[in-house]
């Protein structure tokens, strides 16, 4: 029996629905609380460099809201590790970051940025007491590289698997999914924390639960936040961690 995995929601388009007009609502602390009072195990956040969503004032506010996991995604820059320093999340999970992009669009490019994350961000993250993640695609390489850099855990990018998904395409999701599960294993091997995400619902989250061993924590937005414009947002944690535990404890 695996034990299941923690519950992270992401909290950015509460943001991004506050921000469309302007206002002061709704209020993505609040949104945090309510997700925790429902029972997900934490908060994921991503400060992008043009606050496109979550904003520098938030921040005060979601550390002092969260009780469990509060998981500080940014790029490597100076100014966000400055930031994330003076905040200290229990977690900081490094991704690329494009100015154009919807929405990250795949892992780190490690070896060609390992170098400039050790120095600008994993040295002082770390030595600051603030465990690192790093947002990596599916590759054995990749996890090979993220365990010599000494950080604590991997992200898995689950987007290729969630994009099969949707379009049916039952060969390429067997193929994603074995990747993902096989990166999984090797970094469980490593000694790193394995996470998860992107891309992952109600649809596919069986099926992927089902193939990939070893997670720590997944992290669950657009989907979930969505799906609460309909069900409500208590309503939609509980149903997410109803299928986790029915997936993982065979309830």
């Amino acid at each position: 029996m695996n034990t299941r995995p923690k519950l992270l929601v992401n909290i950015d388009h509460v943001a991004t629905l506050r921000n469309a007009r302007g206002e002061g609502f709704p209020d993505p602390a609040r949104a945090a609380g309510i997700c925790e009072a429902a029972g997900a195990d934490g908060i994921v956040f991503h400060l992008r460099s043009d606050r496109r969503h979550i904003r520098d004032e938030d921040l005060p506010a979601l550390k002092a809201m969260v009780k469990g996991t509060l998981d500080f995604e940014m790029a490597a820059t100076q100014e966000m590790v400055d930031l994330c320093i003076d905040l200290k999340p229990s977690l900081c999970t490094l991704v690329p970051e494009g100015r154009e992009e919807l929405t990250t669009e795949g892992g780190l490019d490690l070896p060609a940025v390992a170098e400039e994350l050790t120095t600008l961000a994993i040295t002082p993250l770390q030595s600051s007491g603030i465990p690192v993640s790093l947002f990596v695609d599916p590759v054995p390489a990749h996890i090979d590289m993220a365990a010599a850099l000494g950080v604590e855990a991997v992200e898995l990018h689950t987007g290729t698997f969630a994009n099969a998904w949707m379009q049916g395409d039952s060969d390429q999701v067997k193929y994603e999914v074995g990747r993902i599960a096989d990166a999984a294993e090797l970094a469980h091997q490593k000694g790193l924390l394995v996470n998860a995400g992107h891309g992952l619902n109600l649809d596919n989250l069986h099926a992927f639960l089902s193939a990939v061993s070893h997670l720590h924590e997944i992290s669950i937005g657009h989907a979930l936040i969505s799906d609460a414009l309909f069900l409500g947002l208590s309503t939609t944690v509980k149903a997410y961690l109803a299928l986790i535990h029915g997936q993982t404890e065979g309830t």
